[in-house]
Formats: C-alpha cells, structure tokens, sequence
C-alpha cells in the first residue's frame, strides 16, 4: 500500500475516532440530571446510538450495519452559511443562462426591427461566446492571482455593464459590443463558481452543491423564455426589456459578495492559515476541522514537493501524468457536451420550431419557454441523481438518451422534408435580377436559401398555388415582388408568406425531439463537465485546470452556434442534427473509457484515481489492493473500506 494510501486510511479513522468522541460527550451533555440516565449510558456506550440493541442485535447482515453506520456517522450537521454562499455563487451561473437563454426569443424581434442576416444573427450569439472562451482562460490566472471572490465580484460588474449597453443599443454593432461585455462576465463566472462551491462545500454534499450551480443555469434559461414571451407582445424595444433585465440578479450577486469569505484552500495555499482556518470553521459549524485543515496543508505541501515550483502551472500539468490524464479527461467532457448540440438548442430553439413549421413568433417563443422549464425540471433531477447515481452511470445515461433525442429530432426534420410542398408557380421576376429562388422545385430548396420565403394558398390542409420569391430586403415579413409584396393585401386575400420554415403537420415532432433531447440531456452531459472538472484537479492545478476546460468548452461553442445555420442551409435540418447525434455516439465511447468514478471522495483523494493509464480509468474499482480495517460494535465486526470512511464526515 503507498504512503498516500495509508496517511488517507490513517486520517480518515482519526476522523472517526473523533467525531464518536464528538457524539458521546453531546449525548452525555443533554442527558445530565435526567431520570434517563442509564439508557443514555447504555446508549453511549453503542457506537450508533440511533439504533436500538434490539435493532443492532437482529440485524441479519453486516451489510445492515454498515448502512446503519453510514447513517449515523454522515449526519448532515452543515451549517446554513454553506448553502447561502453556494446559492449567491450560483447567481453567476443563472447570470449565464439568462445571458445565453435571452438571446433565443431576442432574435426573432432583433432580425425584423434592425434587418439582421444569418451571419448577423450568429455574431450576435458566437460574440457573447468567443468573449466568455477568453475570459475563461484569463479567469484561470485571475483565479490563482486574486482569488475566487475578486474573480465572481469582477464577473457580475461585467454583467451589470454588459446590460447596460444592452438595453441602451440603437444599433447593431452597439448590441454586438454589450454581448461581448456579457460574454466576457459569462466567462470568469464560468470556470470561478464550480470551483469556489467545490472548495467550501463538505464531501458529502460536494455534487449536489456544484450540480446547483447547473440547476441555477438552467433556471436562469427558463427565466430568460419566460421574459422573452413576456416581452415579445412588445412590438417595438421589447427586446431591450429581455436583454438590460439581466443586472438586477447581477447587482445583487455583488452586493453579497461584498460580504462573504474567500475560499478557505485558495488562502491555505497562499498561507493565510488564520484566516483559512476562521472561515472553514464557519462552513463547517460544530464539526471538527482540524483533520480537514491539515489535509488540506499537507496535501498542498506535498503538492509542491512532487510537482515543484517552476514553470507554469500549464507546463507542469502537462509533464505530471495524473494532471494530464485529468486535463484530457476535463476537456473531453466539455468539448462533447458542446458537439451534442445542447448550446444551439439553447440559442436557437424558437428558430427551430420555427424552421419545424410553427408560423407564429409568440407561439414559437412560448414553445421555446416550455423547453427551456422542461430542461430546468430535470436538472433539479440531476441535482437528486448525482449523489445517488454516480458522476459516471449518470453521464453514460444521460448522452446515451441525448444521441436517441437527436436522431429522433433529426428524423421528424427528414420526415417533413419528404413531404415538403411542390412549388407550383413560377411568375416572373419583374426586377430581371434572375433570383436563384425562382429555380427551387421544393419548399424545403427555397427555405435553405435565407434570400428566399414561400408565397401560397391553403386549400383545407394542403398547399397550393405556391411560389419561392426573393424576400424583401427591409423585412422579411414580407416579398420583395409579386403577390405577398404587401402585408396588409396579402391577408386579405387568404395568402400566406413563409419565411424560414415550411408548412407541414410534422412540426410536432421537432418539438418532440426537443423535450427528449432535454430530458436525457439536463440531468447529466448539462451539469457533469462542470461538477468533474471541479473535482478532478489538486489543488495547485485546480484554477488552471477549470480554466483550460472552461476555454474548451467555449471554444466549441462558438464553433457550433457561429455555424449552426449554415451548417442547416449546406447538410439541410435533417443533416445538422444526425451530424450532432454522431458526436454524441463518440462521446459515449470517450466517457465509457476514460471518466473515473468520484463520488463522495474528498478532493485531496482524487489525483490517486488519474495515477493509472488514462483507458483504465472508466474500470470499475475491485476490491484488489483495497485496505481494510475492523472495528467493534456491539459484538459483530463492521467492516469499514477506505471509500466508507472518506464518506464519513
């Protein structure tokens, strides 16, 4: 057994020896001077005083007194100040997903008030996201330099102005330059919050809290659509409301953190010892901390003599084959939570009801509202899930029923191709300009073309009298010629002007599509990256490893939603989302390999799982090599493992 092994065996008995003297001196306390006295005494003397003798004494397993144990000894005795710092911390992350999640409904107002293409529509979501994939590599820095508080204090100031600018726009390029601001805020809080909630937070509740931060994301999307269809009855400066109401949560993110601690393992490594050992008291109550403390002191100290001081942190991750295997790992997870497709899903889900055949703006950004709580709901399943499941059975169902979601999305986009509407006139174009949209045989052709919209009649449920004509260049609301040219003569006349979608009575299955995409997507590929990547990495690595991870997961962001419609206009819907089903299968076969299990591990633990060829890290643990100590209770022998007693705290 190594000598990391057996000081972490070591520790973790110590820690049990001493939360049992813990137990019995407060039991002693509360049952002085009662009638009760030699119950309390016999009670003591039992090392789970929750459980009767009889209890004890009948149990017809070990297995029941070890849950008995487990019971008893991972008694949640958190103080509240834990769960007020990771809620204000996860105010970053609904900053992030209302930032992200706004942008779904604004378009649809954006592209008619100020004439916006495809490309402009996609600077106006890949701007915010090419800024949040620098800050996020910047926030790395800034996080070892300053701290995790100056960097969540620094991301909500960037929100705040960011919605300034916003709401103030009176053109498209001003509009670009607040995204950019957002993006930037979107970045730092990115990489800085998981990390901040995985440091203060005890080992038992370590998921759970990082996973709120996601379930806080999501939440803040769903808020987003809800603004958005709010807001969209709006006809004029509606989308200011949508954009500048972000600073309000950002305001109040900044005021509280004007109040609250540093993280108590960023100030042991800067060798504020007092001051770490002041505010890891206040996270964690009545328990002792003195075990934690020197943990978490010689781990680092450790750390340093391993590792050593030179270079950059970067390189030494690099050259240091457990930090490498965590980086690839980290990164993997990130970059195929991007290429399942979750963020152009996201940004663009009300275009894609629209491009499925739903006419309406309203009704389309409502639909997009219901997908968007549809992925809230779930992510608080994840939040119940990650400590119950595992990180890796959790991550492997999750982009196992998000690779089935997309192929059955990009099915329902295929099958109303195959029965997109024949163009049945072709007037001529009295410009001479020799449009392609006149060449189109098919509506699903000339709503590939964004120059192009359909122009027909309804006979019952079936279209006739079609034409593909140009679209006008100041509104797309209308045609540029010929019959749909005038809005106001056009309804009256019974005709209908497309732009964008095709009519079809398969628009239900994209909807479909959607909601089982975010079923299987929410509780899992949404929070895991995160909550992995805050926990895989020492301490030394940590800041640098969120932010390398953060970088990569913004990276392929802006690679997916800056090419999401061309990428619909070159493979058509139907190609797009078989393409992202693929990366999702790929995906599978990457975590299966390489993601190692860490639930309920203490963060000093974790390096041990990466010091292995990175393909065996998926391997389930076996009971090789494992240590094991006995203890006494009661006359029968209760069996305690080194991952029973690393969960007891």
């Amino acid at each position: 057994m190594s000598r990391k092994a057996s000081d972490n065996v070591e520790y973790t008995l110590r820690s049990l020896s001493n939360l049992m003297g813990e137990k019995r001196r407060r039991q002693a306390d509360g049952s002085a001077g009662s009638g009760a006295a030699a119950a309390a005494a016999a009670g003591e003397r039992s090392l789970i005083a929750a459980e009767s003798c009889s209890s004890l004494n009948s149990a017809a397993s070990g297995g029941e007194l070890e849950r008995a144990a487990r019971r008893q000894f991972q008694q949640d005795e958190t103080p509240g100040f834990v769960y007020v710092v990771s809620v204000f911390s996860a105010l970053g992350g609904f900053l992030f997903g209302y930032d992200t999640g706004v942008v779904s409904g604004a378009l649809l107002l954006l592209k008619r008030e100020l004439n916006l293409d495809a490309l402009w529509q996609e600077l106006l979501v890949s701007g915010t996201v090419g800024a949040a994939a620098l800050s996020a590599l910047a926030g790395g820095v800034l996080n070892g330099l300053c701290g995790r508080r100056p960097c969540i204090l620094l991301a909500s100031g960037l929100f705040t102005a960011g919605a300034g600018v916003l709401a103030a726009a009176r053109d498209k390029e001003t509009l670009l330059a607040g995204r950019v601001v957002v993006g930037l805020g979107i970045g730092v809080a990115s990489m800085t919050v998981p990390v901040y909630i995985a440091e203060v937070a005890p080992p038992h509740l370590r998921g759970r809290l990082v996973t709120i931060n996601t379930l806080f994301i999501t939440g803040g999307q769903f808020f987003a659509s809800v603004v958005d269809g709010i807001f969209s009855y709006l006809a004029k400066d509606g989308w200011r409301y949508m954009l500048g109401l972000s600073a309000v949560p950002a305001v109040i993110q900044f005021l509280g953190f004007l109040f609250l601690p540093e993280s108590p393992r960023w100030l042991i490594q800067k060798g504020q010892t007092q001051r770490a050992r002041r505010i890891l008291s206040q996270m964690r109550g009545n328990q002792a901390i003195d075990e934690e403390y020197d943990s978490i002191k010689n781990n680092i100290e450790e750390e340093e003599k391993e590792v050593g001081a030179a270079g950059p942190v970067i390189c030494r991750m690099l050259t240091y084959p457990p930090t490498r295997r965590a980086l690839i790992v980290g990164c993997g997870l990130q970059m195929f939570q991007q290429l399942s497709g979750i963020n152009t899903v996201m940004y663009y889900s009300a275009t894609i009801l629209q491009m499925s055949g739903v006419e309406d703006d309203r009704l389309a950004i409502w639909l997009a509202a219901l997908t968007a709580f549809i992925n809230f709901i779930f992510t608080l399943v994840g939040v119940w899930l990650v400590e119950r499941m595992g990180r890796r059975k959790l991550t492997l169902g999750s982009l196992t029923g998000t690779a089935v979601a997309l192929i059955i999305l990009a099915s329902g986009f295929l099958l109303s191709a195959q029965v997109s509407p024949r163009i049945t006139l072709n007037p001529p174009d009295p410009s001479h300009q020799n449009s392609t949209c006149t060449k189109y045989s098919y509506c699903n052709g000339c709503m590939l073309d964004p120059d192009c919209g359909l122009c027909y009649k309804l006979n019952k449920s079936s279209v006739v009298e079609s034409s593909c004509i140009p679209v006008d260049k100041d509104s797309t609301m209308k045609a540029a010629w010929g019959r749909c040219s005038n809005e106001t003569v056009f309804k009256k006349e019974d005709l209908f002007w497309a732009y964008n979608f095709c009519p079809t009575p398969y628009s239900w299955t994209a909807l479909l599509g959607l909601i089982l995409y975010l079923i299987f997507f929410a509780p899992g590929m949404g929070p895991m990256p995160w909550t992995v990547n805050s926990e895989i990495y020492p301490l030394w690595a940590r800041s640098t490893g969120n932010a390398c991870s953060s970088g990569v997961n913004w990276v392929f962001n802006v690679l997916v939603s800056l090419t999401f419609l061309h990428t619909a206009e070159y493979l058509t819907y139907y190609g797009a989302f078989f393409l992202y089903a693929g990366f999702a299968a790929l995906g599978l076969v990457f975590i299966y390999g390489c993601l190692p299990e860490t639930k309920g591990k203490k963060l000093e633990e974790i390096e041990s799982l990466f010091e292995n060829r990175l393909c065996t890290c998926g391997m389930s643990d076996s009971d090789e090599g494992r240590y094991i100590e006995y203890i006494r209770v009661k006359g029968s022998n209760y069996h305690l493992s080194d991952n029973d007693a690393s969960d007891v705290e």
